[in-house]
């Protein structure tokens, strides 16, 4: 079977995490950063090591058949490409910001004012949105710089945590849009055996991510308020303990919904609590 091609960052926020996630779903291969692409030894599938912003583009022209891109990206391309799989990690936001002792306190301030970005598209239908009229500075590189350069009145970038936009005598000013890694692919791709199983194991570890497995003791009489509250994967499982009366319940919860209902269980009698990690759900 010939093998599909997927694109992943070379460098950059996204690598790191696209590449755990590929070895979490029990792919064997090497991460040749100094090389653009390496093979698979356990599955029929080719990484290719790419600059985030072709990423869109050579799925679309079917170079790779996936790939591991942020939101923003795919939006700012308008690539045409098929969301496949929303994968949890890579969250951030679009702002705009604007300097500490700015004037601009409200989005019509904006009217008439200069901005840099690296996202134009995007930034530009945020702006008709509102029905604001401004100067879009295209900048690649490091966007937070230009006010202070006298280039632009304002940003809109890529804020993580913030820290950057604070060295810089910066502060958020408004949401453009929030984004998240997403896996995609090309079109008339869905049907592919290959991607079936891929999608299949991409989702067991991501449903494991978010979820533990638990096991407590409680006595039996208590044993219907305890099963009530633990649905499980299906059902709990029930074990009987050694001591009389007594039995074990085993199940699978996501983390917020178990400690929604850590008191909840403890005051129905369950004890002896023991909570860990799953490494893979497979329905």
């Amino acid at each position: 079977m010939k093998n599909l091609k997927i694109a992943i960052q070379k460098s950059g926020r996204l690598n790191e995490k696209s590449v755990q996630l590929l070895k979490n779903c029990g792919l064997d291969f090497e991460n040749y950063k100094s090389s653009l692409i390496t093979t698979v030894n356990n599955f029929n599938l080719e990484i290719l090591f790419l600059r985030d912003d072709d990423i869109p583009g050579y799925v679309a022209q079917g170079i790779a058949d996936l790939g591991i891109v942020g939101e923003n990206v795919i939006d700012e391309t308008q690539e045409k490409v098929t969301y496949l799989q929303r994968l949890g990690f890579g969250r951030c936001t679009l702002k705009i910001a604007i300097p500490k002792d700015s004037e601009i306190r409200e989005l019509r301030d904006l009217q008439g004012k200069s901005i840099a970005t690296s996202y134009p598209v995007i930034l530009q239908q945020f702006l008709d949105e509102y029905k604001i009229q401004a100067d879009i500075q295209e900048i690649s590189g490091s966007v937070e710089i230009a006010p202070g350069l006298g280039l632009s009145d304002a940003i809109c970038d890529i804020v993580s945590t913030g820290g950057t936009l604070k060295s810089n005598g910066l502060k958020p000013f408004a949401d453009v849009r929030s984004s998240e890694a997403i896996l995609i692919g090309r079109e008339g791709l869905e049907e592919n055996p290959i991607l079936c199983e891929l999608l299949q194991r991409i989702q067991s570890v991501l449903r494991a991510k978010e979820t533990k497995y638990v096991v407590l003791n409680v006595e039996k009489i208590n044993l219907p308020q305890i099963t009530e509250l633990l649905h499980g994967v299906k059902s709990p499982t029930v074990v009987p303990l050694a001591e009389e009366g007594w039995v074990a319940v085993h199940t699978v919860i996501t983390e917020d919904d178990f400690w929604d209902k850590i008191n909840t269980l403890k005051a129905a009698g369950a004890q002896g609590i023991v909570v860990m990690p799953v490494e893979k759900i497979i329905l």
